[in-house]
């Protein structure tokens, strides 16, 4: 699906159904784009939705909220979402990566 592996800014949310259960599936169909800026896990299972965001390459996951941040944290994706991260020229991936979660509590 052309849309789930593009990098679209503006108001676009891409839902796909899955196997329940298959999260290694839903993780490798999520894993195959050229980008990774952000994402969203909606679940009750925090359990789950940790597991899933330490796996996903993207360098925010909103977990049951999506777009809420604080604008002076660092923030900057994956793959080729990742150029200019932090603003800093000499960024250099491999010396350094972060990754942001941010969790709704009120809808785990």
């Amino acid at each position: 699906m052309y849309i789930a592996q593009e990098e679209s800014f503006g108001p676009v949310m891409v839902i796909s159904k899955f196997k329940n259960g298959d999260v290694d599936g839903v993780l490798r169909r999520a894993n195959a784009t050229e980008y990774g800026l952000a994402s969203g896990v909606f679940t009750k299972d925090i359990s789950k939705a940790l597991y899933i965001s330490e796996k996903l390459e993207a360098g925010t996951v909103f977990i049951n909220t999506y777009n809420k941040t604080d604008v002076a944290a660092p923030f900057g994706g994956f793959k080729l979402s990742g150029f200019g991260k932090d603003l800093g020229k000499l960024f250099s991936p491999s010396l350094i990566s972060h990754l942001r979660v941010l969790i709704n509590e009120k809808n785990t």
